[in-house]
């Protein structure tokens, strides 16, 4: 059931996978994602991270306390999802490339 499996390789890959993830953490941190509501009337920014760094909301929505909570609530649940799914996608690159049972030889 695991001839051909290379232990030694897999603990070199495992090692290297750490390294990629550290890596894709970082640098995640320097893409921005940004999501509007209310076309474009509310914008929220987050970096891969999912750290908040950035909300514009439009003067005309001051007035309307109601309309303001309910735009932005989504607007950051919609950045949380892109937020999300950009882990997801680099997580998916980061294991696409590991093949525990070396060349297939």
């Amino acid at each position: 059931m695991f001839e051909g499996l290379d232990l030694n390789n897999m603990s070199k890959m495992m090692e290297e996978m750490q390294a990629k993830a550290r890596e894709l953490q970082e640098k995640s941190k320097e893409t921005i994602l940004t999501a509007k509501g209310g076309g474009g009337m509310i914008q929220a920014s987050a970096n891969g991270a999912g750290e908040i760094v950035d909300i514009s909301i439009d003067d005309s929505l001051m007035e309307d306390k109601e309309s303001l909570q309910i735009l932005l609530m989504s607007t950051l649940n919609d950045l949380m999802k892109m937020v999300e799914d950009n882990k997801k996608s680099q997580a998916m690159g980061l294991l696409g490339g590991l093949n525990p049972f070396g060349t297939g030889q």
